[in-house]
């Protein structure tokens, strides 16, 4: 077995490069691409021949643009994906430039595009991009037609194969899209690769690669100069080689080492951000200026004693979620993403598992921002396809669920490729995932294990769920050996993904998530990544660190139970879990209509909170905590065990979390187990001011402290803490509702078109308590340079349009969000309830 030695990743960050107005000279490299566009569904497959196309009656749209969720959910369609259809769409877009072509080259970016997307500029093929998870750009100088001249650019998408993942995707040109013009002499995009090798409190290395292009027609001389800038603008280091030359025609890498004073270091609680400038001067002026985005920090892992970063030992509170926000689909502004965020890490999240693909720059700039951890997964499988309706091997033929295998072989290293180059300067960006659960694309991994018997029955698993492994790692090893295999083996294609990656970025470690770890500790599959995730199998844990004590297991994907966070508390060395999920999401609901979403574990589609999150919360942070859940024992998994309070419910199977209720509203005399979070050892629950007895943690194997009662309608309360410094929560039986409430997350916008806000309509009883067992008809009236992005109630069985101004509530509330223009004024919301009378509020745009 070969010793995993400790891994010292110094950081990178987020590669963007945006004209830095407070540090730079005018030059400008990219411009938003996003506006005045034209889109049309289009009736069939068929492949255009001739482009550009008649746009005349198309639809003006903005981008980003998810066309699927703006249609209807419909049982007649795949659960797979959330009940939402595909198709086929084109868009163009009509622009002119002033670049002339013999001084500049032109670009045009795409941050995604979902699926099959073909490029065509003033009707000349520019390319193609099957994977729509991936970025791409193209150089477009010698299709432009000259300065101040019309050209069209067109792109088709064929996502008529809709099917083609297990969870929402969305259609269409959905992330940003960005217009790149350079001199003939320049960093190309991506062009940049940062670290941070050496660290003290005195002074920190950075070390800079920077690719430099010459298209000039001749040789030239040239000074690379890199400064800078910490998080106020100020100017804190510097370092220029001159007499750098470069023929025409080529490109070349240079290296730069530039020491930084005193760093402020990136972490998840002071996520502190520089921006590297490199400038290419020529004659004396400077002809291109690239701006990195970074942070400084370390990353170390131990296989004894875990994750360091900048040298603390650090737990790793993760969450997995896939990238849909709910009603915007996969067209998710930043504003969504923000709101989620800072709710999540007000519960203790500091690390995000892109599931099971990666995600946008944006997602990635934001979370450098706030502080977030990311490992960055690349794809969700590899030689063979996953069943997208029922997950496992491929058990379908049809064409709407062929998926990215089809594409694999030719375009998996081109896809990770792009990926990395993008994504390798994010100072959250702290492990590569190469592939998640890729184990049940070959049979025989499952068959070693000794659980699956039947080879005519391959879904049959035995009591594998919960079992620890039946065989030593040398039987398992004999068994793996003497395994049919088929055309692949999944420890030789791991390890060439591996490679890929190591040969772009070898200053971080990779994962992957194995679902079959006992197997894949065997093959080599597990020993082509630097840490093994595992998915779902703490019955694997123990085996793990006793016959494979060298190589650094972790968690990477897991239901959300106390159970999962035990293993990072009574092990050093595994430091993470990554609960599926974080957030709910659509897909994965394969005929379970009108279910379209589910699996959200503390905030639901909508982003409001589910009981969840206060369930990590008492378990993540560090401070006083207490709060009440509800539920009736018919619904609870429990059995009664005697008619009292101080009797608690049996059936040790129930002992886990769940999403319970938030109110105190049921039928006089009901059986109601009452569940209290919190993070003191003895709780005390009272029912109108009656005490019902205490609970202490050892009698709470799952953290919760539960009484079993009839229902009595009041005031519950639940206090912990010494006299003096108690703390408690409450919940009271409401009367019916007779008003809405209206509040919004933001009542000031930015008139950028960009920028959102949430608005949210509760229900409300006489008192103001709100009322979360009643529903009523909501309907939004916007006034003012605003626009409506759609409504929902965060409901996993809610089929209402998204993309509409009227909702039916959900334990009584439900959200809006609308979305400013580049007009600046006033902007009035107005809630209606036919019922509960109108509510509004007035939000500044500027």
């Amino acid at each position: 077995m070969k010793k995993l030695v400790p891994i010292v990743v110094t950081l990178l960050i987020a590669i963007s490069s945006y004209a830095q107005k407070e540090v730079t000279t005018n030059l400008q490299r990219e411009i938003d691409f996003n506006f005045d566009w034209k889109f049309k569904l289009q009736k069939d497959t068929t492949k255009l021949k001739k482009t550009p196309l008649n746009d005349e009656d198309w639809r003006d749209i903005r981008l980003p643009h998810d066309w699927s969720v703006e249609m209807s959910f419909s049982e007649s369609l795949e659960g797979a994906t959330g009940y939402l259809p595909g198709g086929v769409g084109v868009y163009q877009k009509h622009f002119k430039t002033s670049a002339k072509k013999s001084e500049k080259n032109t670009y045009i970016l795409f941050d995604g595009v979902y699926n099959n997307a073909t490029f065509w500029l003033n009707g000349i093929l520019l390319g193609e991009n099957p994977y729509g998870y991936s970025p791409v750009y193209f150089d477009i100088t010698d299709a432009l037609n000259e300065e101040e001249q019309e050209n069209v650019l067109t792109v088709h998408v064929d996502h008529s194969r809709y099917v083609d993942s297990r969870w929402y995707t969305g259609s269409g040109i959905y992330r940003n899209v960005k217009l790149v013009t350079l001199n003939k002499l320049h960093i190309p995009i991506w062009g940049t690769y940062l670290t941070t090798p050496e660290i003290s409190k005195e002074e920190a290395k950075v070390s800079i690669a920077v690719t430099v292009e010459n298209k000039e027609k001749n040789n030239h001389k040239f000074t690379l100069s890199t400064k800078i800038f910490d998080k106020k603008g100020n100017q804190v280091a510097i370092q220029s080689d001159s007499k750098l030359k470069l023929k025409t025609g080529s490109k070349s890498t240079f290296n730069q080492e530039i020491i930084v004073s005193n760093p402020e270091l990136w972490d998840t609680k002071s996520p502190n951000m520089y921006k590297a400038v490199t400038s290419i001067i020529k004659n004396g002026e400077i002809v291109d200026e690239y701006t990195t985005p970074f942070g400084i920090r370390s990353l170390h892992f131990d296989v004894k004693s875990g994750f360091y970063l900048n040298g603390v030992n650090t737990d790793v509170k993760g969450i997995c979620i896939h990238h849909d926000g709910g009603l915007v689909g996969a067209a998710v502004p930043e504003g969504v993403w923000r709101r989620r965020f800072e709710i999540l890490k007000a519960a203790g999240v500091n690390a995000i598992r892109t599931s099971h693909n990666p995600f946008s720059e944006e997602f990635l700039n934001l979370c450098d921002e706030m502080g977030i951890l990311i490992q960055n997964e690349v794809f969700d499988e590899l030689d063979y396809p996953k069943d997208k309706r029922q997950n496992y091997h491929d058990r379908h033929d049809d064409y709407i669920s062929r998926g990215y295998t089809e594409h694999f072989q030719k375009w998996g290293k081109s896809d990770l490729t792009r990926t990395l180059l993008r994504d390798r300067n994010h100072p959250s960006v702290f492990q590569w995932s190469v592939g998640n659960e890729i184990e049940w694309t070959y049979l025989h991994y499952r068959y070693v294990t000794g659980f699956w018997k039947d080879p005519n029955d391959p879904q049959k698993s035995g009591k594998y769920w919960g079992s620890a492994p039946m065989f030593s790692p040398e039987e398992m090893k004999k068994r793996y050996d003497a395994s049919e295999k088929g055309e692949y083996i999944l420890a030789e294609t791991a390890k060439k993904v591996n490679g890929w990656i190591k040969e772009l970025d070898p200053s971080r470690v990779t994962t992957a998530n194995l679902v079959v770890p006992q197997t894949s500790l065997v093959s080599g599959y597990a020993d082509a990544v630097d840490i093994a995730g595992f998915s779902y199998r703490n019955k694997d844990i123990p085996w793990a660190l006793e016959h494979f004590p060298n190589k650094q297991i972790t968690i990477n994907e897991n239901p959300g139970t106390w159970d999962d966070w035990k293993q990072v508390i009574e092990n050093p060395g595994i430091y993470s879990i990554f609960m599926w999920t974080g957030i709910d999401y659509m897909g994965e609901r394969d005929g379970d209509w009108p279910a379209k979403s589910g699996w959200g574990d503390m905030l639901d589609l909508a982003g409001f909170k589910l009981q969840g999150w206060n369930y990590f919360k008492s378990i993540w942070v560090n401070k006083p905590h207490i709060s009440i859940g509800t539920l009736p024992l018919a619904k609870s998994g429990f059995k009664e065990n005697g008619f009292s309070a101080q009797q608690l419910p049996e059936n040790a199977a129930a002992y886990k979390w769940r999403d319970t209720n938030m109110h105190w509203n049921y039928e006089e005399g009901e059986t109601v187990v009452v569940e209290v979070c919190s993070n003191y050892s003895i709780v005390e629950l009272f029912i109108n001011g009656r005490s019902l007895g205490r609970r202490s943690m050892s009698e709470s194997p799952d953290r919760l402290f539960r009484w079993t009662m009839p229902y009595e309608a009041g005031t519950l309360t639940a206090k912990a803490g010494f006299d003096g410094s108690e703390i408690t929560a409450e919940i009271q039986t409401t009367t019916k509702p007779v008003a809405i409430t209206l509040t919004a997350d933001k009542t000031t916008l930015k008139s950028d078109a960009y920028d959102v806000s949430h608005l949210i309509v509760a229900l409300v009883d006489e008192k103001g308590r709100e009322v979360k067992t009643e529903n009523t008809k909501i309907e939004f009236e916007i006034q003012g340079p605003a626009t409506l992005l759609g409504v929902d109630n965060g409901a996993r069985e809610n089929i209402q349009d998204f993309q509409s101004n009227t909702i039916v509530t959900a334990k009584g509330h439900g959200l809006a969000i609308i979305q400013s223009t580049k007009e600046s004024g006033k902007i009035k919301v107005i809630a209606k309830s036919e019922l509960y009378g109108n509510q509004e509020i007035i939000i500044n745009s500027n």
